[in-house]
């Protein structure tokens, strides 16, 4: 693909979604809106990306940053429409002399597909292109206005006329030019509209009336759906997880009741994997062949190894790792940890900031004491060790390969190698007392 940048319309506050947040940068499927956006347009390799933000909107320039290292950032200090917004750029691109895509930065089911489609049309024999889709209700949208065969105006609802809110092939807001021909355009669009504001669209009806070829490709109006409410957000993400349980379960994945499984962009599922109903996979979580989730389990940040079962009710925190066919029960939760090949933690325990070395039996209700108020310290438990019930392991502290924890210790000291710990009260009985303490009742 020739060389292209983007510019990226992100200045909007969303009133309506009744935040102090930057609307682009709420959150669907484990990312930004903006986030989504601009990993399909980084998936193109642009040469240049020039994101336009409104005034203390850092967070946002910082979100791009995140994402596109070299992305630019400008401000539009006076909301006045898009083609003033996309105007802000100019300075930004005036070196760059190909092909530019302007876009709004809330759009986050656009698919780097869609964008190359659009852009090798200016690439032919186009000198502009735009992304338009059929609208099942085009109330609101702006039309398209095509004769023969040619874009030659977009119009808004207000502007609209009776005749011309009957058409359903609607513009989606993404336009493609050259830069030849954007910024001098730009520059004659005039604010003579219902809202008295210069608006993008007007780019088609200059071009078509300097005989320039305005040309335009369609998507589904599901791709292109912004948000401009919780509403739209909460309809976003479910678009979103039919596409993520759709990608896992044609890579091999079984999802028992996939509607009530949710997964993050990057969730990564490997073959032969079963997922019971209603569990839930945050960033960064891979989850290798073969490995069983069971149901009602929260994961974020962990990486469960092949032939692995975790749950029912298990909670992985970010840092966990499990290797090869380690077992993680109901009740569990486990952070910033690693349990090697084999090893089991099945009922009702916390450990974290841990190592659980190969074939190591951690029984239920073991709780490795890693925070002194202060600071969070290491629990190392060895290979084939066994810790019985109901213990405490006091980090720092060592379990050595082997070693025997029996049940209900309060472990403070290093264990030896195949070494047993015990660390409670010793038992006492007084025949007869029940009885005795019952008759002075």
């Amino acid at each position: 693909m020739a060389a292209t940048a983007f510019i990226i319309l992100a200045a909007g506050i969303g009133s309506r979604m009744a935040s102090d947040q930057p609307k682009v940068l709420h959150r669907a499927g484990g990312r930004s809106l903006l986030g989504h956006v601009l990993s399909a347009v980084k998936a193109l390799d642009p040469a240049e990306v020039c994101v336009v933000v409104g005034p203390e909107m850092d967070a946002v320039a910082n979100e791009a940053q995140s994402i596109v290292p070299n992305a630019r950032t400008v401000v539009q200090t006076e909301r006045n429409g898009t083609a003033h917004a996309a105007n802000m750029a100019k300075d930004e691109l005036s070196d760059f002399d190909g092909t530019i895509v302007v876009m709004f930065g809330d759009g986050p089911l656009i698919t780097s597909e869609t964008l190359s489609e659009l852009v090798s049309v200016v690439n032919g024999d186009a000198d502009m292109a735009l992304l338009g889709f059929e609208a099942a209700d085009p109330h609101g949208y702006g039309r398209f206005i095509i004769e023969n065969g040619s874009l030659v105006a977009i119009r808004e609802e207000k502007d609209a006329s009776a005749v011309e809110r009957e058409i359903t092939l609607c513009n989606s807001g993404v336009t493609a030019t050259s830069a030849n021909i954007l910024w001098p355009l730009l520059a004659r669009v005039g604010n003579d509209n219902a809202q008295g504001e210069y608006y993008l669209t007007d780019l088609v009806e200059l071009a078509a009336g300097d005989g320039l070829k305005v040309a335009h490709t369609v998507c589904s109006e599901d791709e292109v759906q912004g948000v401009n409410s919780r509403a739209q957000l909460a309809q976003i993400e479910a678009r979103l997880q039919d596409r993520y349980r759709a990608r896992a379960m044609a890579g091999g994945a079984t999802l028992i009741a996939p509607e009530t499984v949710f997964l993050s962009h990057d969730t990564e599922i490997g073959r032969d994997v079963m997922i019971e109903p209603n569990v839930v996979a945050l960033g960064g979580v891979r989850i290798g062949d073969g490995a069983v989730v069971r149901a009602f389990s929260h994961l974020e940040g962990a990486e469960i190894g092949p032939g692995c079962i975790v749950g029912p009710y298990a909670r992985l925190r970010p840092g966990t790792r499990l290797a090869k066919g380690a077992k993680v029960g109901n009740f569990v939760e486990i952070k910033n940890a690693q349990l090697e090949q084999g090893s089991k933690v099945n009922h009702l325990t916390y450990i974290g900031d841990a190592r659980i070395g190969e074939g190591a039996n951690i029984g239920a209700g073991t709780i490795t004491c890693n925070y002194d108020g202060f600071n969070k310290h290491f629990t190392d438990i060895g290979k084939n060790a066994f810790v019985g019930s109901n213990s405490a392991l006091v980090a720092p502290v060592k379990i050595g390969d082997g070693a025997f924890v029996g049940s209900g210790s309060v472990v403070t000291r290093d264990v030896p190698e195949d070494a047993l710990a015990l660390a409670r009260g010793r038992q006492e009985e007084r025949p007869g007392w029940a009885a005795r303490f019952r008759a002075l009742q």
